[in-house]
């Protein structure tokens, strides 16, 4: 699974995990456990919902977040300081 931050046309974007990122020729998307950043449940969605599908026109983008292997090399940018 990857986790991700879904960004759906005119709501505010939520974390979720996916199981392969979506294709070009996709028509949905299955987000599943899908929560707010700061961990609580969304407003619209039934207690007890484990996954949402939405059609690929209300998706915005999707931001895939590192793993920690992935995190681990990554070289992050730094700026060094000027005299």
């Amino acid at each position: 699974m990857r986790s991700i931050i879904a960004h759906i046309t005119q709501e505010d974007p939520f974390l979720a995990e996916m199981v392969d990122l979506p294709k070009s020729t996709d028509t949905c998307v299955e987000f599943f456990n899908p929560r707010l950043r700061d961990g609580k449940p969304l407003r619209y969605a039934s207690p007890g919902m484990s996954s949402l599908i939405f059609p690929m026109h209300r998706v915005m983008f999707i931001e895939v977040m590192a793993s920690e292997e992935e995190r681990a090399q990554v070289v992050e940018f730094f700026r060094e300081r000027g005299n």
